[in-house]
């Protein structure tokens, strides 16, 4: 089995490298996100910071389709685990010099860096080695115990998705909203209301249709968002309407240096408030732990 495993890395490297390059050579989202990650810093410009984007993305292809052709070389693996250490230097810089800042790593996310992305860097470090090691093709090891070599593929297929860059939009913003609801929303934290026109929070009544941009125009306007935006480092992520109110979601990072952690920031907001209805806003804000939920601050 340890053969089989060895014999299929190239083909699941493939398929990290593969989606990521393409994703940062052709997405729309590069040249948006290139001024907001770690390299734009580096490189102290955001234009050059997405030509590198882009031309990694192009590397990270040709290492891809090189994994996965025949002949099989050591050579390709090689790459990828330098390319690995690569990866591992990066975020180890961005995480000190820029904690806030988005990595880059897949041009589909502004949201601070985890430990998800050292993780798929030590993969990628990893994976590298396995496969220059190799000793047979990963077709060839696939063709003898297909049913095996299937198994495998899709068990490390879970555990990539697992690691993905932007495992909140899959899976676990759902997971959450549905946690929040059985367990009671961290922004109704006192006496179960919220300061928003004086209604307790999930009251009933269909809020007027009020386009979601009109929200976030009337948060950014908010004494509540001034307070906040210093922690605030994404643009919107996500929203609801609960009972009335409609909740919005930021990544942002909260400290400093090496105390700076990931964390969302949710706002509430009256469902139905514009600024043609309302001035200023009472709102509750709420900032907790991205990767454990527990609550970091919360301030009305």
């Amino acid at each position: 089995m340890s053969a089989l495993v060895c014999a299929l890395v190239p083909l699941v490297l493939a398929g990290v490298l593969g989606p990521a390059g393409a994703g940062k050579l052709f997405g729309r989202g590069t040249a948006r996100q290139a001024p907001r990650t770690a390299l734009a810093r580096l490189l102290r410009d955001g234009g050059r910071a997405a030509l590198v984007l882009r031309a990694l993305g192009a590397v990270e292809l040709l290492l891809a389709a090189a994994l996965l052709a025949p002949p099989a070389t050591p050579l390709p693996g090689a790459a990828a685990a330098l390319l690995g250490a690569g990866f591992l230097g990066y975020l180890g810089y961005a995480r000190t010099a820029a904690p806030g800042s988005s990595c880059g790593c897949t041009a589909r996310q502004d949201a601070p860096l985890t430990w998800r992305a050292f993780a798929r860097a030590a993969v990628v470090l990893a994976g590298g080695v396995v496969a220059a090691l190799a000793q047979q093709p990963w077709w060839t090891a696939a063709a003898r115990r297909p049913a095996a070599a299937l198994c495998l593929v899709l068990a490390a297929a879970a555990v990539l998705t697992a690691l993905s860059a932007d495992p909140d939009r899959r899976w676990r913003m759902p997971l959450r909203r549905l946690r929040l609801r059985i367990a009671g929303h961290p922004l109704a934290a006192t006496g179960n209301r919220l300061a928003v026109t004086g209604l307790p929070l999930g009251a009933t009544g269909t809020p007027a249709a009020v386009p979601v941009a009109a929200t976030v125009e009337l948060l950014e306007r908010s004494r509540a968002w001034q307070s906040a935006s210093r922690v605030v480092r994404s643009a919107l992520l996500d929203h609801w309407d609960d009972g009335g109110w409609r909740i919005l979601q930021f990544a942002g990072v909260h400290g400093g240096g090496t105390a700076a952690r990931p964390v969302l920031v949710l706002f509430a907001v009256d469902a139905a408030a514009s600024l043609d209805t309302v001035r200023e806003p009472a709102v509750r804000v709420s900032v907790i732990d991205a990767d454990s939920g527990a609550p970091v601050m919360a301030t009305a």
